[in-house]
């Protein structure tokens, strides 16, 4: 019989089992191994034996690595440090400065003296957890918090060859808020609103609703990404906010690569989202920007102005993105051609984020079911 939480057991040949998580440096990963005995003493006393053994090989072997430096004199701060670094050079500048952030807001006072010991993780998941309990933070960024740390732990791990209990920090159940489309008769009054006297900023409005486009990639999209002849636009780059040091403001824009490879696509347009398009090209590289990209906050400020001038109740631009995948998907679109178009990787993730059916979508199903049960009883047994 197991005993559950010790990952001890009992063998069907009578033997217990004692499994234990190290690190193959052969490898560079984590794995299982196992030890056994004719008791359950046995077993759990062997496992503990090997486990020390481990420590001491692996602390010998970073102290070689390490300049002279038992592992255990290595400070936590240290570690988030060296990873941040490898961070900075593996991944996108932005997620470098996200990281960061997280880090130096929510992990360096409170855990950073912690040393890199068998004691370390039970320490600083007390420390976390009680930082993060006092500032009353939200369950989404206990998450990131959480994240960040098993990453620097994990790091540490194949660093210096140690085997570091990763942290398990209980959230609540994240609720998630539904998530709001225009109604058809918003979108009516939204259609004739960007159609009388048509600027720039109304014009990326409607690009939205016919592409489905993001706030960031809408704002760096360049002349140079469309093709007005074959009807079609190419989403290389976006922009965003970034904090920053350095400069006289506290974040400046950035451009970069957008969100992920398959955010990378070429997206068909309209006929008559081209013709718009034609109307306002001028010589500068930037669709909406001119001569440098739009800046995101400009854009929000504009469809809030439109939507007021429509009559239509305060929203996020991000609606404009849901709107159109639910239009697409109600107007007979296959949901994974949709996906593609919206950038995503995964279809799941276009249809549990995205795809909202509307009211009348949901009366025009219900609808169909009384011919179809008309159907059903008059068939003769």
């Amino acid at each position: 019989m197991a005993r559950h939480g010790e990952n001890i057991r009992k063998r069907g040949d009578g033997r217990w089992e004692a499994r234990y998580l190290t690190v193959d440096a052969a490898r560079g990963r984590k794995i299982y191994r196992s030890v056994y005995g004719s008791t359950y003493e046995e077993a759990k006393k062997k496992r503990a034996d090997l486990q020390a053994g481990e420590r001491t090989d692996a602390e010998t072997e970073a102290t070689a690595k390490d300049g002279g430096r038992p592992c255990a004199q290595i400070l936590f701060s240290q570690a988030a440090a060296e990873w941040l670094e490898e961070v900075a050079d593996k991944h996108r500048h932005s997620t470098y400065i996200k990281y960061g952030n997280i880090y130096r807001t929510h992990l360096k006072e409170s855990s950073g003296a912690c040393l890199l010991s068998g004691t370390l993780n039970q320490e600083l998941q007390r420390k976390i957890s009680a930082c993060l309990s006092a500032k009353g933070l939200s369950d989404s960024v206990r998450r990131s918090v959480c994240c960040v740390a098993n990453q620097i732990l994990a790091f540490a791990a194949r660093r210096y060859s140690v085997c570091i209990p990763l942290l398990k920090l209980t959230a609540a159940k994240a609720v998630k808020k539904p998530v709001e489309v225009l109604s058809a008769a918003e979108q009516s009054r939204l259609f004739a609103c960007a159609y009388n006297r048509t600027d720039r900023f109304k014009t990326a409005v409607l690009f939205c609703l016919y592409t489905g486009m993001r706030l960031g990639e809408l704002c760096a999209l360049k002349w140079t990404d469309l093709d007005l002849h074959n009807r079609t636009v190419t989403v290389n780059r976006t922009v965003q906010r970034i904090a920053a040091e350095g400069y006289r403001t506290r974040t400046i824009l950035m451009e970069t690569d957008p969100k992920s490879i398959c955010s990378q696509r070429t997206v068909p347009l309209t006929a008559e989202i081209t013709k718009l398009l034609a109307e306002i090209k001028g010589d500068l590289p930037y669709v909406f920007g001119g001569g440098r990209p739009l800046e995101p906050r400009t854009m929000q400020y504009r469809f809030k102005r439109a939507l007021k001038e429509a009559g239509v109740g305060d929203r996020n631009f991000h609606i404009l993105r849901h709107t159109f995948a639910t239009n697409c998907v109600e107007s007979g679109m296959d949901v994974k051609t949709l996906s593609v178009i919206l950038g995503h990787s995964d279809v799941k993730i276009t249809l549990n984020r995205y795809v909202h059916p509307t009211m009348d979508s949901r009366r025009m199903q219900i609808d169909r079911l009384p011919e179809f049960y008309g159907q059903i009883r008059g068939q003769v047994a």
